[in-house]
């Protein structure tokens, strides 16, 4: 099932429940849910969440409470990895490559690159638009022009 053909936040949620429950249990999986298990993994901050199951699907993550919703968090890295591997906007995957060297590893490079993808989709969000492709690009080029890699 394609990520963004769930009908619901639930339903999407699911996903990666049901992934990680592969996962764990050694199943094979198909490419979307080794994706879902490898970003989950990569947030062991998340486990006890999505371990949870059911009590995963109902959660509210408010942002301005200060609480993260991880299923954005992680929806943001696979929306990365996707922008990456299409070179969409192309320049995309040159800066990922810059930033993984810059940073010394993949993830690291991709936290800093998902504040500037979810201020572009909140934008196109809020405008009721696509998203500003020009514009997501012009933001992560500032990433490389940080000084001294802190972007």
């Amino acid at each position: 099932m394609p990520l963004f053909a769930a009908q619901s936040r639930a339903e999407l949620r699911r996903l990666y429940v049901q992934a990680w429950r592969k996962h764990r249990a050694g199943q094979p999986l198909e490419p979307l849910e080794r994706q879902l298990a490898e970003v989950i993994e990569q947030h062991p901050e998340y486990v006890r969440l999505i371990e949870a199951g059911d009590s995963a699907l109902e959660g509210d993550f408010v942002a301005l409470g200060g609480a993260e919703n991880p299923f954005l968090h992680m929806g943001l890295h696979l929306a990365l990895r996707e922008l990456v591997s299409t070179d969409r906007p192309a320049g995309v995957a040159a800066i990922h490559r810059a930033l993984c060297a810059r940073f010394g590893e993949r993830h690291r490079a991709e936290h800093a690159m998902l504040e500037p993808l979810a201020e572009t989709l909140w934008q196109a969000q809020s405008h009721g638009e696509a998203p500003d492709e020009r514009r997501l690009l012009e933001r992560l080029e500032r990433l490389l022009a940080a000084d001294g890699g802190h972007a």
